[in-house]
């Protein structure tokens, strides 16, 4: 196929969304200045109470992770950014704080959403997973000292709606399927949803029952594996994609059953990639599954900022 060129027609409103993402006012807020620490602390003999709240060690990390710092550099930006401010009154989270602090957050779905409250109907969502570097050398040192990689890495499984804004997301190690996260993410969506898609990894029949428990009514697009055959035993929506398949062909399927809507998955993953980083900081899992939430959370508050509308040209 010929690779398709775009032009933008709303480049001045992009071009503002891209400056205001290098703002760190959008992160540190009045609110959240204004509840930066609690300075009358409660101790009961069992403890004292936390001095900075959820907002404040949430505030730190989308700092730390828009824009790439370690946590002692994140610990020196946020006690110079107070000290600019003004903020003589207020203390900055150590960086060891930080690390303890992560994966007590409360957060078990990306923030930032295209509303506070759920939508009360969602037009499309897409489903893929990607992988995430925990650690390893880089294709250079590989080939100077001739070494094997020895990478390892997590899974990041991401649900994205048609408003590019990711619904629902889990971590995982690397030797979980596809399969097996569906109904965790879906879990995460309790409004009505109209078109799922995803690739042929999730053609299963536990997959479109899952989907079909939790979407009654959702269209279900996904093409069928290789050597996949007619079987009574297949969910009926599995069926159905089958048998058109094989009497449209696959591109005339696609076509038909919009399978294109499956690409606003892939961009949600590439968009991460870009922005926040193929690599995972944390070195715990707990950790690490927060870290990945957040970077989500950093991509929807950057969709809210705005996104390029583009049309194909001729």
């Amino acid at each position: 196929f010929k690779k398709h060129t775009y032009a933008l027609n709303n480049y001045r409103e992009y071009n503002q969304a891209l400056r205001q993402r290098g703002r760190f006012d959008i992160w540190i807020s009045e609110d959240i200045i204004s509840n930066w620490q609690h300075d009358d602390r409660v101790y009961d003999g069992t403890g004292s109470s936390v001095k900075y709240p959820n907002s404040t060690i949430e505030a730190c990390h989308y700092i730390r992770l828009v824009y790439k710092l370690p946590l002692r550099q994140t610990q020196g930006f946020i006690e110079n950014l107070l000290m600019k401010l003004g903020m003589d009154n207020l203390q900055y989270p150590d960086y060891t704080l930080l690390s303890k602090r992560l994966k007590q957050l409360n957060l078990t779905v990306p923030r930032f959403r295209k509303h506070e409250k759920p939508d009360d109907k969602i037009a499309a969502i897409a489903i893929d997973s990607t992988g995430l570097k925990r650690f390893g050398k880089d294709e250079w040192h590989q080939e100077k000292h001739k070494v094997n990689a020895k990478r390892s890495w997590r899974k990041a499984h991401f649900a994205v709606d048609e408003g590019h804004f990711i619904q629902g997301a889990v971590l995982t190690d690397k030797n979980t399927m596809d399969d097996q996260v569906v109904g965790t993410l879906c879990q995460s969506i309790i409004t009505d949803i109209e078109h799922v898609s995803a690739d042929k990894m999730y053609d299963t029949n536990a997959v479109y029952q899952t989907l079909e428990d939790h979407f009654p009514d959702a269209e279900i697009v996904i093409p069928p594996k290789d050597n996949t055959f007619a079987d009574e035993a297949h969910h009926p929506k599995r069926m159905s994609n089958l048998i058109g398949c094989f009497a449209l062909g696959i591109i005339g399927w696609q076509s038909l059953r919009q399978y294109g809507k499956r690409n606003v998955s892939e961009t949600a993953m590439q968009r991460y990639k870009k922005i926040v980083g193929n690599t995972l900081h944390s070195r715990k899992f707990e950790n690490q599954s927060k870290e990945m939430l957040l970077g989500c959370s950093i991509l929807n508050r950057f969709t809210h900022l705005g996104m390029p509308n583009s049309y194909r040209l001729a």
